[in-house]
Protein backbone atom coordinates (compact mmCIF):
# COMPACT_ATOMS: atom_id res chain seq x y z
CA UNK A 1 0.00 0.00 0.00
CA UNK A 2 1.22 3.02 -1.08
CA UNK A 3 2.15 6.41 1.25
CA UNK A 4 -0.79 8.25 -0.11
CA UNK A 5 -3.46 5.57 0.41
CA UNK A 6 -2.20 4.62 3.81
CA UNK A 7 -2.72 8.82 4.48
CA UNK A 8 -5.81 8.74 2.68
CA UNK A 9 -7.38 5.52 5.08
CA UNK A 10 -6.08 7.04 8.43
CA UNK A 11 -7.43 10.78 7.78
CA UNK A 12 -10.87 9.33 6.57
CA UNK A 13 -10.86 7.10 10.25
CA UNK A 14 -10.25 10.64 12.20
CA UNK A 15 -13.25 12.67 9.92
CA UNK A 16 -15.22 9.11 10.83
CA UNK A 17 -14.32 8.90 14.09
CA UNK A 18 -14.72 12.90 14.90
CA UNK A 19 -18.08 13.29 17.14
CA UNK A 20 -18.85 17.05 17.18
CA UNK A 21 -17.94 20.23 15.57
CA UNK A 22 -14.66 21.08 17.36
CA UNK A 23 -13.23 17.81 16.59
CA UNK A 24 -13.93 17.72 12.88
CA UNK A 25 -12.04 20.91 12.78
CA UNK A 26 -9.44 19.63 14.33
CA UNK A 27 -9.26 17.03 11.85
CA UNK A 28 -9.35 19.79 8.92
CA UNK A 29 -6.53 21.46 10.04
CA UNK A 30 -4.37 18.26 10.98
CA UNK A 31 -5.12 17.68 7.17
CA UNK A 32 -5.64 20.84 5.21
CA UNK A 33 -4.22 23.71 7.77
CA UNK A 34 -1.13 25.56 6.40
CA UNK A 35 0.95 22.87 8.09
CA UNK A 36 -1.33 19.99 7.85
CA UNK A 37 -0.22 16.66 6.33
CA UNK A 38 -1.60 17.06 2.99
CA UNK A 39 -0.29 20.55 2.56
CA UNK A 40 3.06 19.21 3.31
CA UNK A 41 2.93 17.06 0.42
CA UNK A 42 1.68 19.99 -1.91
CA UNK A 43 4.54 21.96 -0.98
CA UNK A 44 6.87 19.36 -2.36
CA UNK A 45 5.40 19.71 -6.03
CA UNK A 46 7.60 22.89 -7.11
CA UNK A 47 10.90 20.26 -6.31
CA UNK A 48 9.22 17.37 -9.07
CA UNK A 49 10.42 17.04 -12.21
CA UNK A 50 7.50 17.43 -15.05
CA UNK A 51 6.97 13.80 -15.54
CA UNK A 52 6.40 12.95 -11.10
CA UNK A 53 4.29 16.04 -11.32
CA UNK A 54 1.69 14.64 -13.85
CA UNK A 55 1.38 11.43 -11.60
CA UNK A 56 1.96 12.29 -7.98
CA UNK A 57 0.66 15.57 -8.28
CA UNK A 58 -2.81 14.16 -9.62
CA UNK A 59 -2.57 11.77 -6.83
CA UNK A 60 -2.24 14.34 -3.74
CA UNK A 61 -4.95 17.06 -5.14
CA UNK A 62 -7.04 13.51 -5.43
CA UNK A 63 -6.48 12.70 -2.09
CA UNK A 64 -6.70 16.86 -1.15
CA UNK A 65 -10.38 16.80 -2.67
CA UNK A 66 -11.25 12.98 -1.22
CA UNK A 67 -10.18 14.49 2.17
CA UNK A 68 -12.05 18.06 2.04
CA UNK A 69 -15.15 16.08 0.54
CA UNK A 70 -15.27 13.86 3.28
CA UNK A 71 -14.53 16.46 6.14
CA UNK A 72 -17.38 18.67 4.19
CA UNK A 73 -19.42 15.65 4.17
CA UNK A 74 -18.88 14.63 8.40
CA UNK A 75 -19.26 18.58 9.13
CA UNK A 76 -23.12 18.58 7.89
CA UNK A 77 -24.01 15.17 9.22
CA UNK A 78 -22.34 16.62 12.64
CA UNK A 79 -24.62 19.91 12.44
CA UNK A 80 -27.69 17.61 11.48
CA UNK A 81 -26.81 15.64 14.76
CA UNK A 82 -26.27 18.64 16.92
CA UNK A 83 -29.92 20.01 15.51
CA UNK A 84 -31.93 16.84 16.12
CA UNK A 85 -30.39 16.35 19.37
CA UNK A 86 -31.54 20.61 20.68
CA UNK A 87 -34.93 19.50 19.46
CA UNK A 88 -35.24 16.42 21.15
CA UNK A 89 -33.80 18.18 24.25
CA UNK A 90 -36.27 21.30 24.04
CA UNK A 91 -39.10 19.43 23.30
CA UNK A 92 -42.52 21.68 24.00
CA UNK A 93 -45.32 19.19 25.03
CA UNK A 94 -48.03 20.91 23.44
CA UNK A 95 -50.56 18.90 25.48
CA UNK A 96 -49.69 20.86 28.77
CA UNK A 97 -51.83 24.06 29.65
CA UNK A 98 -50.16 27.29 28.55
CA UNK A 99 -48.81 29.35 31.63
CA UNK A 100 -50.53 32.42 32.33
CA UNK A 101 -49.01 35.80 32.48
CA UNK A 102 -48.41 37.52 35.70
CA UNK A 103 -51.04 39.91 35.58
CA UNK A 104 -53.09 36.90 35.37
CA UNK A 105 -51.56 35.22 38.35
CA UNK A 106 -51.12 38.24 40.29
CA UNK A 107 -53.92 38.96 43.17
CA UNK A 108 -54.93 42.30 44.58
CA UNK A 109 -54.96 42.15 48.36
CA UNK A 110 -58.38 42.59 50.03
CA UNK A 111 -58.06 45.28 51.83
CA UNK A 112 -57.14 47.16 48.43
CA UNK A 113 -60.07 45.79 47.07
CA UNK A 114 -62.33 47.02 49.35
CA UNK A 115 -60.47 50.98 49.35
CA UNK A 116 -61.47 50.48 45.92
CA UNK A 117 -64.86 49.71 46.14
CA UNK A 118 -65.42 51.73 49.36
CA UNK A 119 -63.79 54.74 47.17
CA UNK A 120 -65.91 54.18 44.17
CA UNK A 121 -68.99 54.69 46.56
CA UNK A 122 -68.47 57.54 47.98
CA UNK A 123 -66.79 59.19 45.16
CA UNK A 124 -70.00 58.91 43.21
CA UNK A 125 -71.73 60.77 45.90
CA UNK A 126 -69.20 64.21 45.27
CA UNK A 127 -66.77 62.69 48.55
CA UNK A 128 -62.68 63.42 48.07
CA UNK A 129 -60.32 61.12 49.74
CA UNK A 130 -58.27 62.98 52.40
CA UNK A 131 -54.65 61.92 54.22
CA UNK A 132 -53.01 62.44 57.33
CA UNK A 133 -49.52 61.34 58.95
CA UNK A 134 -50.02 57.82 60.56
CA UNK A 135 -47.07 59.24 63.58
CA UNK A 136 -49.53 61.66 65.28
CA UNK A 137 -49.31 63.96 68.51
CA UNK A 138 -51.23 63.80 71.58
CA UNK A 139 -52.98 66.66 70.53
CA UNK A 140 -54.03 65.79 67.12
CA UNK A 141 -54.95 62.00 68.38
CA UNK A 142 -56.37 62.66 71.66
CA UNK A 143 -57.02 66.19 72.64
CA UNK A 144 -58.66 67.98 69.46
CA UNK A 145 -60.82 65.08 69.06
CA UNK A 146 -62.28 65.87 72.56
CA UNK A 147 -60.43 64.13 74.82
CA UNK A 148 -59.07 66.26 77.37
CA UNK A 149 -55.87 64.96 79.91
CA UNK A 150 -56.86 62.49 81.55
CA UNK A 151 -60.22 61.38 80.33
CA UNK A 152 -61.50 57.98 81.03
CA UNK A 153 -61.97 57.77 77.37
CA UNK A 154 -58.53 57.59 76.40
CA UNK A 155 -58.50 54.37 78.07
CA UNK A 156 -60.53 53.05 75.33
CA UNK A 157 -57.71 53.10 72.80
CA UNK A 158 -54.71 50.99 73.84
CA UNK A 159 -52.07 53.37 72.52
CA UNK A 160 -48.21 52.74 70.94
CA UNK A 161 -46.57 55.51 72.54
CA UNK A 162 -43.02 56.56 71.55
CA UNK A 163 -40.52 57.83 73.85
CA UNK A 164 -40.72 61.47 75.39
CA UNK A 165 -38.92 63.89 72.44
CA UNK A 166 -36.90 66.84 73.79
CA UNK A 167 -39.87 68.99 74.42
CA UNK A 168 -41.07 66.30 76.67
CA UNK A 169 -44.09 65.33 73.98
CA UNK A 170 -44.81 61.96 73.55
CA UNK A 171 -45.67 61.29 69.83
CA UNK A 172 -48.06 58.03 69.37
CA UNK A 173 -49.49 55.79 66.59
CA UNK A 174 -52.55 57.49 65.63
CA UNK A 175 -55.57 54.77 67.00
CA UNK A 176 -57.79 55.82 64.60
CA UNK A 177 -58.27 58.05 61.19
CA UNK A 178 -60.23 60.83 63.27
CA UNK A 179 -56.72 63.26 63.37
CA UNK A 180 -57.18 63.86 59.77
CA UNK A 181 -61.18 65.54 60.41
CA UNK A 182 -59.26 68.04 62.88
CA UNK A 183 -56.43 68.69 60.00
CA UNK A 184 -59.00 69.20 56.92
CA UNK A 185 -60.84 71.20 58.83
CA UNK A 186 -57.96 73.59 59.51
CA UNK A 187 -57.15 73.74 55.88
CA UNK A 188 -60.51 74.04 53.79
CA UNK A 189 -63.41 75.74 54.29
CA UNK A 190 -67.15 74.03 54.67
CA UNK A 191 -68.78 72.65 53.11
CA UNK A 192 -66.42 69.65 53.74
CA UNK A 193 -67.02 66.27 52.45
CA UNK A 194 -64.60 63.60 52.64
CA UNK A 195 -63.49 59.92 53.36
CA UNK A 196 -60.55 59.07 55.12
CA UNK A 197 -58.98 55.26 54.51
CA UNK A 198 -55.56 54.45 56.76
CA UNK A 199 -53.99 52.14 59.01
CA UNK A 200 -54.43 52.68 62.81
CA UNK A 201 -52.83 50.98 65.55
CA UNK A 202 -53.91 49.50 69.19
CA UNK A 203 -51.65 47.32 70.99
CA UNK A 204 -54.98 44.20 70.09
CA UNK A 205 -54.05 41.02 68.68
CA UNK A 206 -56.55 38.01 67.98
CA UNK A 207 -58.66 36.02 65.90
CA UNK A 208 -60.48 39.57 64.86
CA UNK A 209 -58.07 42.54 65.92
CA UNK A 210 -54.61 43.14 64.80
CA UNK A 211 -51.71 45.79 66.23
CA UNK A 212 -52.22 47.42 62.89
CA UNK A 213 -55.49 47.33 61.17
CA UNK A 214 -57.45 49.71 58.52
CA UNK A 215 -60.21 51.88 58.91
CA UNK A 216 -62.35 54.62 56.80
CA UNK A 217 -63.97 57.42 58.22
CA UNK A 218 -66.62 60.29 56.52
CA UNK A 219 -66.86 63.71 57.46
CA UNK A 220 -69.27 65.86 55.99
CA UNK A 221 -69.34 70.06 57.01
CA UNK A 222 -71.84 71.78 56.33
CA UNK A 223 -74.41 74.65 57.63
CA UNK A 224 -77.45 72.48 57.24
CA UNK A 225 -75.60 68.79 57.87
CA UNK A 226 -78.00 66.23 59.98
CA UNK A 227 -79.10 62.86 61.03
CA UNK A 228 -81.49 62.35 58.33
CA UNK A 229 -78.76 63.26 56.00
CA UNK A 230 -76.20 61.10 57.99
CA UNK A 231 -78.74 57.76 57.65
CA UNK A 232 -79.43 58.65 53.91
CA UNK A 233 -75.34 58.11 53.47
CA UNK A 234 -75.10 55.16 55.34
CA UNK A 235 -78.00 53.22 53.61
CA UNK A 236 -76.90 53.79 49.92
CA UNK A 237 -73.05 53.22 50.83
CA UNK A 238 -74.42 49.67 52.61
CA UNK A 239 -76.75 48.74 49.55
CA UNK A 240 -73.95 49.44 47.51
CA UNK A 241 -70.88 48.16 49.28
CA UNK A 242 -73.31 44.73 50.03
CA UNK A 243 -74.84 44.85 46.56
CA UNK A 244 -78.30 44.35 47.88
CA UNK A 245 -81.39 46.44 47.08
CA UNK A 246 -82.26 47.42 50.32
CA UNK A 247 -81.00 46.83 53.94
CA UNK A 248 -82.44 47.78 57.20
CA UNK A 249 -80.66 49.55 59.66
CA UNK A 250 -81.06 51.14 63.29
CA UNK A 251 -78.94 53.33 65.18
CA UNK A 252 -78.90 52.82 68.64
CA UNK A 253 -77.25 55.35 71.08
CA UNK A 254 -73.81 55.48 72.50
CA UNK A 255 -70.69 57.32 73.21
CA UNK A 256 -67.68 58.87 71.34
CA UNK A 257 -66.41 61.82 73.07
CA UNK A 258 -65.95 63.24 69.49
CA UNK A 259 -69.66 63.23 68.17
CA UNK A 260 -72.79 64.37 70.09
CA UNK A 261 -75.36 62.38 69.61
CA UNK A 262 -73.52 59.35 69.18
CA UNK A 263 -75.08 55.89 67.34
CA UNK A 264 -73.53 52.23 66.43
CA UNK A 265 -75.41 51.06 63.45
CA UNK A 266 -76.73 48.01 63.09
CA UNK A 267 -77.66 46.30 59.64
CA UNK A 268 -80.18 43.14 59.39
CA UNK A 269 -78.62 40.03 57.73
CA UNK A 270 -78.85 36.35 58.10
CA UNK A 271 -76.54 34.54 60.04
CA UNK A 272 -78.13 30.97 59.56
CA UNK A 273 -75.47 29.60 57.47
CA UNK A 274 -71.55 30.06 56.71
CA UNK A 275 -71.71 33.24 55.33
CA UNK A 276 -73.45 36.51 56.81
CA UNK A 277 -76.11 37.52 54.32
CA UNK A 278 -77.34 41.40 54.27
CA UNK A 279 -80.82 42.83 53.45
CA UNK A 280 -82.41 39.66 54.53
CA UNK A 281 -83.17 37.57 57.76
CA UNK A 282 -83.90 38.37 60.68
CA UNK A 283 -80.22 38.71 62.66
CA UNK A 284 -78.83 42.17 63.74
CA UNK A 285 -74.54 42.86 63.27
CA UNK A 286 -73.13 46.12 64.23
CA UNK A 287 -71.30 47.71 61.35
CA UNK A 288 -70.16 51.29 62.77
CA UNK A 289 -70.22 54.15 64.64
CA UNK A 290 -71.58 57.63 63.93
CA UNK A 291 -72.74 60.59 65.14
CA UNK A 292 -72.90 64.38 65.16
CA UNK A 293 -69.63 66.21 65.07
CA UNK A 294 -69.13 67.36 68.70
CA UNK A 295 -69.42 71.84 68.38
CA UNK A 296 -65.86 71.31 70.78
CA UNK A 297 -64.30 69.25 67.54
CA UNK A 298 -65.38 71.91 65.39
CA UNK A 299 -64.00 74.45 67.42
CA UNK A 300 -61.01 72.73 67.32
CA UNK A 301 -60.79 72.90 63.69
CA UNK A 302 -61.71 76.53 63.89
CA UNK A 303 -64.61 76.35 62.51
CA UNK A 304 -68.13 78.08 64.25
CA UNK A 305 -70.39 75.82 65.82
CA UNK A 306 -73.21 78.52 66.01
CA UNK A 307 -72.82 78.29 62.29
CA UNK A 308 -71.59 74.90 60.95
CA UNK A 309 -72.54 71.64 61.73
CA UNK A 310 -71.75 67.98 60.34
CA UNK A 311 -72.13 64.30 61.05
CA UNK A 312 -68.95 61.58 60.95
CA UNK A 313 -68.77 57.89 60.91
CA UNK A 314 -66.08 55.28 61.08
CA UNK A 315 -65.99 51.56 60.14
CA UNK A 316 -62.93 49.13 60.26
CA UNK A 317 -62.05 48.13 56.81
CA UNK A 318 -60.87 44.73 57.45
CA UNK A 319 -63.93 43.81 59.51
CA UNK A 320 -65.93 44.65 56.29
CA UNK A 321 -63.87 42.66 54.27
CA UNK A 322 -64.47 39.55 56.40
CA UNK A 323 -68.25 40.25 56.57
CA UNK A 324 -68.40 41.05 52.64
CA UNK A 325 -66.08 37.94 51.40
CA UNK A 326 -66.57 35.11 54.41
CA UNK A 327 -62.82 35.35 55.63
CA UNK A 328 -62.67 33.85 59.03
CA UNK A 329 -59.46 34.83 60.72
CA UNK A 330 -58.30 38.32 60.09
CA UNK A 331 -54.62 37.48 61.32
CA UNK A 332 -54.51 35.69 57.72
CA UNK A 333 -54.71 39.16 55.75
CA UNK A 334 -51.01 39.70 57.38
CA UNK A 335 -49.40 36.26 56.68
CA UNK A 336 -48.27 36.52 53.10
CA UNK A 337 -49.65 33.23 52.32
CA UNK A 338 -49.57 32.79 48.67
CA UNK A 339 -52.34 30.42 48.97
CA UNK A 340 -54.76 32.48 51.11
CA UNK A 341 -54.35 35.46 48.32
CA UNK A 342 -54.88 33.03 45.42
CA UNK A 343 -58.32 32.25 46.97
CA UNK A 344 -59.44 35.67 48.28
CA UNK A 345 -57.36 38.16 45.76
CA UNK A 346 -58.65 40.11 43.57
CA UNK A 347 -57.49 40.13 39.94
CA UNK A 348 -55.67 43.43 39.45
CA UNK A 349 -57.73 44.29 36.06
CA UNK A 350 -60.86 43.62 37.98
CA UNK A 351 -61.47 47.34 39.12
CA UNK A 352 -64.79 47.91 41.08
CA UNK A 353 -66.88 50.47 39.57
CA UNK A 354 -70.37 50.70 40.45
CA UNK A 355 -71.81 50.29 36.79
CA UNK A 356 -70.25 46.84 36.00
CA UNK A 357 -70.42 45.72 40.01
CA UNK A 358 -68.11 45.96 42.55
CA UNK A 359 -66.91 42.82 42.88
CA UNK A 360 -67.64 40.84 39.67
Amino acid sequence: MSELETLERTLLADIHAADDEGSIEAVRVNALGKKGSISELLKTLGTMTPEERQTRGAQINALKNTVAEAIAARKTALKDQAIAERLARETVDISLPVRSSPAERGRIHPISQIVDEITAIFGDMGFSIAEGPDIETDYYNFTALNFPEGHPAREMHDTFFFNPDEKGERKVLRTHTSPVQIRTMEAEQPPIRIIIPGKTYRQDSDATHSPMFHQVEGLVIDKAANVANMRWVLEEFCKAFFEVDQVTMRFRPSFFPFTEPSFEVDIQCDRSGPIVKFGEGTDWMEILGCGMVHPNVLRSGGLDPDEYQGFAWGMGLDRIAMLKYGMPDLRDFFNADVRWMTHYGFRPLDMPTLFGGLSA
